[in-house]
């Protein structure tokens, strides 16, 4: 009798006590927001943590959003990442959410600027390469003029900040706040110019002739009479560069006939010089570097020049025979210079000889070309 009361007072006190923690396990799941047995489950074992089956996925896209959310990326390319997730059907996700999932499927990319092309002008750029194709481009002068601002490059850039450090500001005038405009000209290892346009002069066919004579026809003179017998010079269609007085002019100094070639329209990509302007502007602009005088411009321009070394403008210069290429078998289609195409001039699949239908080529040149 004695043994069965102590029994009944001790499931008692269990009960009491039982009832008491689940009231404390209750209180605190609804102030958590969690389940009860999850506090239990803590209290418990307070050191254990469950390594989740989907360690390192986002648990809040499941997996047929995610699966919506990709279609929708490859089909709205360049879009932001509200107009992706509405597309999908998966509006009121959270910004930073919305961040993530994108940063696990894509990479934030500007737009690539192109010309526009039409029939008759890709038909005259394959009859452009298949003019040249024989030429040697060691000998052609790519000239061209470059503008550059004293605010720099207005294209979209970021960079690291680190965390507490105030972030830089940086000048923003009307027209980039002015800048200087210059010609320089690439042949075989070398950098000719730089020449810079005065200031407030417009380039007219007369003001394009008159900088000819007095910067461009001095450097010809003194090269020997077998230089000036094998030089072809480059310049684009520029309504200065096409007038009528311009050839005239160039004629009486003794560039004319194939001497001259001629350029494809609506191909500015596929001049070597191009490439030169992007190298200059990196080491112009480096760092962030903003300018607030145009004289101050002028002498980080030179000094950038200076800087540019003869196996970079060879390797510029060495690229027009793969660009030829590429446009021969994009049937005069845009032109994507690759990176290891203008190191190497390779391609990285089959090799085959190029051999072009419709006129004589003497010389095949031998590629390896993707397909």
């Amino acid at each position: 009798m004695h043994c069965s009361k102590l029994l009944c007072k001790f499931y008692l006190s269990v009960t009491k006590i039982r009832f008491f923690w689940f009231s404390i396990k209750t209180d605190i799941s609804r102030k958590l927001n969690r389940g009860h047995r999850t506090i239990k489950r803590f209290v418990t074992d307070s050191e254990h943590r469950r390594v989740c089956a989907d360690k390192g996925t986002l648990r809040k896209i499941s997996a047929r959003p995610m699966h919506r959310i990709k279609r929708a990326a490859a089909k709205m390319p360049l879009h932001s990442n509200k107009q992706i997730f509405e597309a999908a059907g998966a509006s009121g996700v959270p910004w930073t959410s919305r961040c993530r999932v994108l940063q696990s499927l894509a990479t934030v990319h500007k737009p690539s600027i192109q010309p526009p092309l039409i029939n008759a002008h890709k038909q005259k750029r394959l009859h452009w390469a298949e003019k040249y194709m024989e030429t040697n481009f060691q000998t052609v002068l790519f000239t061209d003029e470059c503008h550059a601002t004293l605010d720099g490059p207005d294209g979209w850039s970021s960079g690291w900040l680190m965390e507490g450090h105030r972030l830089p500001t940086r000048l923003g005038c009307q027209q980039g706040g002015g800048g200087v405009m210059f010609l320089a000209g690439i042949m075989g290892r070398e950098l000719v110019g730089t020449f810079r346009v005065p200031e407030g002069v417009k380039m007219t066919s007369a003001k394009y002739v008159e900088f000819l004579t007095d910067r461009f026809l001095p450097w010809y003179r003194r090269k020997n009479y077998a230089f000036r017998n094998k030089i072809i010079f480059m310049h684009d269609n520029a309504p200065s560069h096409a007038a009528k007085k311009t050839s005239a002019s160039m004629a009486a100094m003794g560039i004319k006939g194939e001497k001259v070639m001629v350029w494809p329209p609506s191909s500015p990509h596929l001049s070597p010089i191009e490439n030169l302007w992007s190298i200059l502007k990196q080491k112009i602009y480096e760092g962030g570097r903003q300018f607030t005088s145009k004289q101050q411009l002028w002498k980080a321009i030179l000094t950038s020049c200076k800087q540019i070394q003869a196996e970079t403008v060879q390797k510029l210069t060495s690229s027009m025979d793969s660009r030829l290429v590429k446009l021969l078998s994009n049937k005069g289609s845009y032109v994507k210079m690759q990176r290891d195409l203008l190191n190497c001039l390779t391609f990285l699949r089959m090799r085959y000889v190029v051999a072009v239908k419709g006129f004589n080529c003497q010389r095949r040149v031998s590629y390896v070309v993707s397909r």
